[in-house]
């Protein structure tokens, strides 16, 4: 039997847990990062290239994008990145799920200049795609995307 001393301590641990990563009902995983959006994709970029086979595909910059064209927008970044080893054995298991593949984190400025890094879940994209036989697979990837995703944000 947990004594309510206890009791209030793991309640008061689960809520800060729960406070710093928020996986919403849209299969979204959210983390705040202590950063700036530029310093976070960079640490996330350095984070990704030292763990080959895992490699960057494409930064995009949504923020300079919006400037090419006059309009005005925070700064967001989505970088796209994966490993080919992993995402080959989803699309072998079903190949719809390539178009969420590879994985992409989302890096932005909310309105109170707050910088969040939000990706999607692995365990939401096998559920999404049907996939069933690829657990293992799923599991690596989310460890992955959380280890990575905590070495950009400073959480680690």
């Amino acid at each position: 039997m947990i004594s309510k001393k206890h009791q209030v301590v793991l309640v008061m641990f689960l809520s800060v847990l729960l406070m710093n990563v928020a996986v919403a009902g849209d299969g979204l995983i959210k983390k705040p990062s202590q950063y700036s959006v530029q310093e976070t994709a960079a640490r996330m970029e350095k984070a990704i290239e030292s763990k080959a086979p895992i490699s960057l595909m494409a930064r995009v910059d949504h923020q300079a994008n919006a400037e090419s064209v006059n309009l005005k927008l925070r700064s967001i970044v989505v970088l796209i990145f994966g490993n080919p080893m992993l995402g080959t054995q989803l699309m072998q298991e079903n190949p719809t799920a390539g178009i969420d593949l590879p994985m992409k984190l989302l890096i932005w400025e909310d309105a109170e200049g707050k910088v969040w890094v939000a990706y999607n879940d692995p365990k939401y994209l096998a559920k999404r795609h049907g996939l069933k036989n690829v657990d293992a697979v799923i599991n690596k990837m989310s460890g992955a995307l959380n280890a990575l995703s905590d070495k950009a944000t400073g959480k680690e």
